[in-house]
């Protein structure tokens, strides 16, 4: 069975600093370990994890697929945005490499394709495509890629003001292309992760809403209404 294969029909729990946070205390290998290692305990299928120390780390605690990444640059592409840094998450342990498909040009003026064929001739890794619209879906499917994600939905210059799951992209994914679909992007609630699932999910990934307690907490107290005196 392969690793997307074992994913199918669970919940990947993704454990990773919140990006645009140099200072987040969960920013250290030992502590993402941990978390990811919990997750595992209640019951996640899959991790996603950022960055190689983290990904080793992660590799010698826990025994589910290692979905891998290695964000670099200040973008626009940055989840994994070279070839040598795709080579890099799966060398570091990672089963299944997540990168950036989208339509934007990536920084070493290569193409998603060419990052495809040099993870499947050089390494045993899959590749897992992060997209925010159906024709980069589609097109990452025909460059080669083993599953695509929705997890860039709502996230580029094209797809911004979103503030739920984008499951419209979801299903029109799912009936689409022949590669298992991953939904990812704003699943915070067993709901949310349910109408994924029942939308034609092979799985769903919940990041910050689990495992950021930075993030969890900005989110809680930007929501409390101040007592009247």
């Amino acid at each position: 069975m392969s690793p997307i294969d074992q994913l199918r029909g669970g919940v990947v729990i993704s454990c990773q600093p919140l990006p645009d946070e140099p200072d987040d205390p969960m920013r250290d290998p030992y502590v993402q370990a941990r978390v990811a290692a919990s997750a595992v305990l209640g019951g996640a299928a899959g991790l996603r994890i950022n960055g190689a120390d983290d990904i080793r780390a992660v590799g010698e605690l826990c025994d589910v697929p290692v979905i891998g990444l290695i964000k670099h640059g200040p973008g626009p592409v940055a989840i994994t945005p070279t070839a040598e840094h795709a080579v890099a998450a799966a060398a570091a342990g990672a089963a299944i490499v997540a990168v950036d498909a989208t339509a934007r040009p990536r920084p070493d003026g290569q193409e998603f394709a060419d990052t495809v064929r040099t993870v499947h001739e050089t390494t045993s890794a899959l590749v897992l495509a992060d997209v925010s619209t159906f024709d980069e879906g589609v097109a990452a499917v025909d460059a080669g890629a083993d599953a695509v994600a929705t997890t860039l939905a709502g996230y580029t210059a094209d797809t911004t003001g979103r503030d739920g799951p984008d499951l419209d992209l979801l299903a029109a994914l799912v009936a689409r292309v022949p590669v298992p679909v991953i939904a990812e992007g704003r699943y915070r609630t067993s709901d949310d992760v349910t109408r994924a699932l029942d939308a034609g999910a092979h799985a769903v990934v919940v990041g910050n809403a689990i495992t950021s307690p930075l993030w969890l907490t900005r989110r809680l107290i930007g929501g409390v209404t101040p007592g009247l005196a």
